[in-house]
């Protein structure tokens, strides 16, 4: 005889469940649609910048994209010929055609349908250094900052209306938009110190504007630490600082790269804090090449955020000028990812290294 009894531990059906289930599905679809949103953003700048970056030919990466400053392309019709050339090539070349008209006793050279468009042609180098030097720079001070002042906050300074108010400033800094931070860094670096528009400019003004991050990411990183590892060592006869240095910090340090991949992303992304600081839109030489080691660090530099925001909004756009766009995004993509995963690597050696 077949057992009709009903299971009592069965689930059983009810409006709570069916709204559990239909909350589930939401999540999980809004969590999706983002991804496939950053996929598709991502996808379509990679696609139309690896046109840019990459060739069909050997060397199969075009080198000149990479290696040489940008430059005014001339498009032109000579001979029936259709020329694309950058602004030396195109002196090079009228000034050889001018020779040649000259030696076989013709007229000057004429060249049809002369079109010019700035920053089309020639490449990004200089973008790409000025880009390396501001978040090399910029990291190393709000690591220093950041993490001496979260040193103080977590191991030294007493709970209290002071601390409070600190951790309240920090936290308010960390919402200020980039834009107010330009203006800060133009008004006190640039205008009151006379550093006027340089790296060093650049540097101060995007490393204040990531501290917040910096300070409270690497706070909780020494905090997780366990309280066991300080009077371990206080009780063996280390002083507060020995204490910090050898057992506190070596295990919060994966904590504290973790903020620096984050202001990484921030620092190489922001165009406002740099315009007004530190960024040209064309320079001729790159900042060592200026002057001595002292005039290194008041030079000015070109930078791919802003060398893509001049590019995309501020001349007329056409199929040369989205090349470029879309060239110079691609290859801002990948230094920031090779900067971060550099960080996370570190990251994961070290947690490998030091566990509790």
């Amino acid at each position: 005889m077949a057992n009709t009894a009903t299971n009592p531990f069965a689930v059983k059906p009810s409006l709570a469940r069916t709204w559990e289930k239909a909350n589930f599905w939401i999540f999980r679809l809004a969590a999706y649609f983002i991804l496939a949103c950053g996929l598709a953003i991502i996808g379509n700048i990679a696609i139309k910048g690896s046109r840019t970056v990459f060739q069909s030919t050997a060397p199969f990466i075009n080198t000149t994209f990479l290696t040489q400053a940008p430059e005014t392309l001339y498009v032109f019709e000579y001979n029936g010929v259709k020329r694309h050339l950058g602004n030396g090539e195109f002196r090079v070349f009228q000034e050889q055609e001018i020779a040649k008209a000259k030696a076989a006793g013709q007229p000057p050279p004429q060249f049809k349908n002369l079109e010019t468009f700035v920053y089309s042609a020639g490449g990004i180098f200089p973008c790409i250094v000025g880009t390396l030097l501001l978040v090399v720079g910029s990291m190393t001070i709000a690591l220093t900052l950041g993490v001496s002042s979260a040193i103080y906050l977590s191991e030294y300074a007493k709970p209290g209306r002071i601390v409070r108010l600190i951790r309240l400033a920090i936290l308010n800094l960390a919402g200020v938009p980039s834009i107010v931070f330009g203006l800060f860094g133009y008004g006190m670096f640039v205008v009151f110190f006379g550093w006027n528009v340089s790296i060093l400019a650049g540097w101060f003004t995007l490393a204040f504007m990531v501290l917040p991050v910096v300070i409270t990411a690497s706070e909780e990183a020494l905090r997780a630490v366990p309280k066991g590892f300080r009077e371990g060592s206080l009780a063996l006869g280390a002083t507060k600082w020995q204490t910090i240095r050898k057992s506190v910090l070596p295990y919060a340090l994966p904590g504290i790269l973790t903020s620096s991949i984050l202001g990484i992303a921030r620092v190489a992304g922001e165009t406002a804090p740099i315009m007004f600081t530190a960024a040209y839109v064309m320079l001729d030489k790159l900042p060592w090449q200026a002057g001595g080691f002292n005039d290194f660090f008041f030079q000015g530099v070109m930078a791919l955020p802003y060398h893509i925001y001049v590019v995309s909004s501020k001349i007329p756009q056409n199929e040369y000028t989205e090349r470029v766009q879309y060239g110079t995004a691609f290859v801002f993509l990948l230094l920031v990812a090779g900067i971060a995963a550099a960080s996370i690597l570190l990251r994961n050696r070290l947690r490998r290294l030091y566990k509790w």
